[in-house]
């Protein structure tokens, strides 16, 4: 169990404080109780009217038992995370990216749904779908693909690269995956959401939809190569067209 330090004071005992009155006798008063954030004064501290205790302590139960599922899948499928991230280090290795190979990082991700996998290169992690060991064929293929985006932009430095443009094509070609696709086609339920935003280039008049509003400036990435040298360039910033 966890201790917070607020309920620490509530269960600890609180000596009454002591004044004197005029006639210079002692008075007592009742101690001062420390009140959970939840709870009013003028009710009694019963689990009835402490719903955020229990959602806390759900929610605790719950990150347990995510955790526990991932840990005891790596003893029941056979695939260690491990091995894994031994054979993409080699890889990394082999292709003269050693600097990076040593922070590099594989994971089982069961948060994954519909991606095979995900790369993060500022992490140095690659994460997989555990549904892979449905289709155990697709699980080298899937991590060097992942590991064809971190390649390809530690090859590229800071400079922006498209995520499958032609950089990543080459680093899968090294890689020994040439001709891979953008997308898998494993039978993984898929879930759409409909576009809520409209984004569009001022230049070319690109439509960008996007379920999330975007929070940040974001220039049209084609416009900008073509016209900047793949640098950031606010004439080409992308004008949201519905709120």
């Amino acid at each position: 169990m966890f201790c917070l330090r607020w309920a620490c004071r509530w269960n600890a005992p609180v000596p009454p404080s002591v004044s004197h009155l005029a006639n210079g006798q002692l008075r007592k008063k009742s101690p001062l109780l420390v009140m959970p954030l939840t709870e009013s004064r003028s009710e009694p501290k019963t689990p009835a009217n402490m719903p955020s205790l229990r959602q806390l302590e759900f929610a605790f139960r719950t990150v347990a038992a995510s955790l526990w599922d991932a840990s005891r899948f790596t003893q029941r499928s056979g695939y260690k995370a491990s091995d894994l991230e031994r054979e993409a280090r080699q890889l990394l290795c082999s292709l003269g990216a050693k600097r990076i190979a040593t922070e590099l990082r594989v994971e089982w991700n069961s948060r994954l749904k519909t991606a095979a996998g995900r790369a993060d290169h500022r992490q140095k992690l690659i994460s997989l779908n555990p549904r892979l060991v449905e289709h155990p064929a697709e699980i080298d293929r899937t991590l060097r693909h992942e590991l064809a985006h971190i390649l390809a932009q530690f090859r590229a430095g800071r400079r922006r690269i498209s995520p499958h443009g032609s950089e990543w094509q080459q680093a899968c070609r090294d890689l020994g995956i040439a001709g891979e696709r953008r997308c898998h086609t494993l039978p993984f339920p898929a879930q759409r959401y409909v576009p809520r935003f409209i984004y569009r280039c001022p230049n070319c008049r690109r439509d960008f939809p996007r379920v999330r509003k975007i929070k940040r400036t974001v220039a049209c990435l084609a416009c900008c190569r073509a016209h900047n040298g793949g640098e950031f360039d606010v004439r080409f910033r992308l004008k949201p067209l519905t709120a």
